[in-house]
């Protein structure tokens, strides 16, 4: 896959998955699952108050008929209710509506009845920048806040499903640092060698480790070469992990920002693919972030 408009005809031709809306009463939410359900991939199943939920829509212009919905009592019930759908096997994606993602991850991480499958659930990103002619993956920006190694491994770990969701067969991954060379004092250049040794030795399956890297040099081939840096792997990055979610936060919205990228995400790690989309993001991203669900769910399948 080169675009997105790849990821959304490769959504398409998988047929429909049910999205499971968490708190649905979201007009611009019920605007993004309109048009994937046009796309034809997307079947809504809409939690929450019926009421609300079609003021919603009326606010949204968006039918509902055809859509299932979804009752629950409360409003604080919805995001409980849906997780309970998926994981039973009554929905496919989940859906962030209108509510706090840590109301939505309360229940999806349960241990009891959540969606946990003994894997960290993390963040990726995935970007078309321009210039740049290869899908570009960062992790984790918006969930694990000072990931520890093992947390790190997870998250490359739920990377390299994504990126083989893209089609991505052997994707590298540049653990980013602010320098290329372990100092023990910058405990992210340690972290980062270690994966890589990780990899090497089979750990980390699904694709390969290079690190530490900064951000030149994870991208840039030529950048690399400047440096000195022999390892073939430079340059190559499919996937750019940050140390912490600050620093992947400001990467994720340079991107953004400043490149204007086209961008998708998704939580991952969970027995289903999660979509917590941002108010501040396109109507386009949102419906990238459901294809890529998508895709998603069909590969853990």
């Amino acid at each position: 896959m080169k675009s997105f408009a790849d990821i959304v005809e490769g959504a398409r031709k998988l047929g429909t998955s049910r999205f499971v809306v968490a708190q649905a009463a979201d007009p611009v939410v019920l605007e993004a699952v309109e048009a994937a359900r046009r796309e034809g991939f997307c079947a809504p199943v809409l939690v929450g108050i019926p009421g609300e939920i079609e003021a919603a829509a009326r606010e949204a212009g968006v039918p509902l008929g055809g859509h299932r919905i979804v009752e629950v009592a409360a409003k604080a019930d919805a995001a409980a209710e849906a997780v309970r759908l998926v994981a039973s096997g009554d929905g496919d994606v989940l859906v962030k509506g209108l509510l706090q993602t840590s109301e939505l991850l309360k229940p999806v991480l349960d241990k009891a009845t959540g969606l946990g499958r003994g894997r960290l659930i993390s963040h990726v990103g995935v970007f078309r920048v321009p210039g740049v002619q290869r899908f570009l993956l960062v992790t984790d920006a918006g969930l694990c806040i000072a990931p520890d190694l093992a947390q790190k491994a997870d998250i490359v770990r739920n990377a390299f499903e994504t990126a083989h969701a893209l089609g991505i067969a052997d994707p590298v991954a540049a653990i980013l640092c602010a320098v290329e060379t372990v100092n023990p004092k910058m405990p992210a250049t340690t972290d980062a060698a270690e994966l890589a040794k990780m990899a090497e030795r089979g750990e980390l399956s699904g694709g390969r480790v290079v690190g530490p890297l900064a951000l030149d040099g994870a991208v840039d081939s030529e950048a690399a070469r400047h440096k000195g840096i022999a390892n073939p792997l430079a340059g190559r990055a499919d996937i750019l992990v940050a140390p912490d979610i600050e620093a992947g936060n400001i990467l994720y919205k340079s991107l953004t920002c400043f490149a204007r990228a086209e961008a998708a995400g998704i939580l991952v790690g969970s027995r289903a693919p999660i979509v917590v989309t941002s108010r501040s993001d396109s109507a386009a991203g949102k419906l990238h972030s459901m294809a890529l669900a998508t895709l998603c769910f069909a590969g853990r399948g």
